[in-house]
């Protein structure tokens, strides 16, 4: 980091809180306003503690993209023009921004990064071309769409506001890894948006062209650099819109006749949007998913042999989709329950082990309370826990298989974090009365008197 990190920093800080202040009264109520800058502070301190471990210890992706980005900052200062076309362009290169393009390598129209890269150029536009300031920025986006993802949790289960909180806020993996100047960032913020325009617009159907426009925003984001995130989502999200308005029908009649109907339009909405982001991405293709699995989970497990054995083999891959059905069981149990505590070999490893042990144990701890079998039921009574686990289990498989390695897992799988633990939290909440009345029936119920 350099001087202007130190200088323009603490300024940018008191402004963004200075808003922050400003703006609470009008986006929280009095359950939630506790949570509020408390959040927002958890989105700084791991967006700038993601730059110093970056900047002093490690080199990656961070750097890289405010090394490109500060190209664009000078390009602007060259020539307004030049930089207008670098942030906008669709990836030709013309003779106006060509002798900035060939600094970038990951300029190019099939780019995942170059989103990324325009973002944080916007960033450092803000900031006077500081990494800090351009990851502050990064904070903020990715905190509006957590706290959107937040407030429609709540609204769900009122209940469990704290527990939320920590669900969508507090996880260290999530705000260290999803706050900073980094594609998971962007994802997890705008996936947020998508959950709430989803819950807003298709279920409480209010102000629906405007949670229209902001759902096909914040799919687009995510779809210029992680589309498997969409492919993840989009199914049970079309199945909790279905399950959330067939279950408000009074008349029996009625659902029974509306159930097949509103079944098949949230199916072709569904297929309709996958094979739109297949048809922007070959990679994910049905036929190719398992084939482009194996490609990634092979070059990824290349990589961990140099990060201190932090890789991992569930199972071989053959490049099919029968073959990662095959290894859907460990994959799951590697992406929400690994590293165990053993298998640590770093700080940043040991956190991770840390949350997957505590996912553990409160999964045990709910499903041995209630019972299997009535969890399996409140899990596909509530359409928002079919949601949470649903989504949770789709992207663990399809995280778990292609990683290889925990230091990757570690990011790839924050988006479903908070939808799990949220899940893992509401459905504690729905069924402590049936807990608290068995435990209480076994307390009253005759012991055996010796003879």
């Amino acid at each position: 980091m350099e001087l202007s990190d130190y200088i323009l920093t603490p300024f940018y800080l008191g402004l963004i809180y200075a808003l922050a202040y400003a703006i609470r009264p009008s986006i929280t109520n009095k359950y939630t306003v506790r949570y509020f800058i408390p959040a927002l502070s958890a989105k700084v301190i791991g967006a700038l503690a993601l730059g110093i471990l970056y900047h002093t210890i490690y080199a990656g992706d961070t750097n890289n993209y405010f090394n490109h980005a500060s190209i664009i900052y000078k390009a602007f200062g060259d020539s307004f023009g030049a930089g207008i076309q670098l942030v906008t362009t669709d990836g030709t290169v013309t003779p106006k921004i060509a002798p900035y393009t060939s600094q970038m390598v990951w300029f190019g129209p099939g780019s995942k990064e170059y989103f990324v890269i325009r973002t944080a150029a916007v960033g450092a536009l803000l900031g006077f071309n500081t990494y800090s300031v351009t990851a502050l920025f990064f904070a903020i986006l990715s905190f509006s769409g957590m706290w959107a993802m937040y407030m429609t949790f709540a609204k769900i289960r009122p209940q469990v506001y704290k527990e939320l909180a920590i669900a969508v806020f507090f996880l260290p993996s999530v705000f260290f890894w999803g706050s900073g100047l980094l594609k998971d960032s962007l994802c997890i913020g705008a996936l947020g948006w998508v959950f709430y325009a989803f819950y807003r617009g298709a279920i409480e159907k209010k102000n629906i062209i405007r949670c229209l426009i902001i759902g096909i925003l914040a799919a687009l984001i995510i779809n210029s650099m992680k589309a498997y995130i969409l492919l993840a989502f989009i199914p049970p999200a079309a199945l909790w819109v279905f399950n959330e308005n067939t279950a408000r029908i009074r008349s029996a009649a009625m659902r029974w006749v509306a159930k097949p109907l509103f079944l098949l339009v949230g199916l072709g909405v569904a297929i309709y949007a996958m094979s739109s982001i297949a048809e922007t991405d070959a990679r994910f293709n049905l036929d190719k998913i398992g084939e482009q699995s194996k490609l990634t989970a092979t070059y990824l497990q290349g990589v961990s042999k140099n990060e201190n054995g932090s890789g991992y083999n569930i199972g071989e891959q053959d490049g099919t989709i029968a073959g990662m059905a095959r290894l859907a069981p460990q994959a799951i149990v590697v992406a929400l329950f690994r590293p165990f505590l053993w298998e640590a070999r770093n700080p940043t490893m040991a956190l991770s082990a840390l949350e997957a042990t505590y996912f553990l144990l409160f999964t045990l701890r709910i499903f041995w309370r209630v019972g299997f079998f009535k969890s399996l039921q409140a899990i596909a009574g509530q359409p928002v826990l079919t949601l949470c686990f649903v989504f949770s289990l789709i992207f663990a498989i399809s995280v778990g298989i292609s990683s290889g390695n925990f230091g990757t897992l570690v990011r790839y799988k924050i988006p479903l974090m908070p939808f799990y633990l949220a899940g893992l939290y509401i459905m504690q909440s729905i069924t402590q009365p049936v807990a608290k009345q068995a435990r209480a029936q076994l307390v009253r119920r005759p012991q055996p008197q010796l003879a």
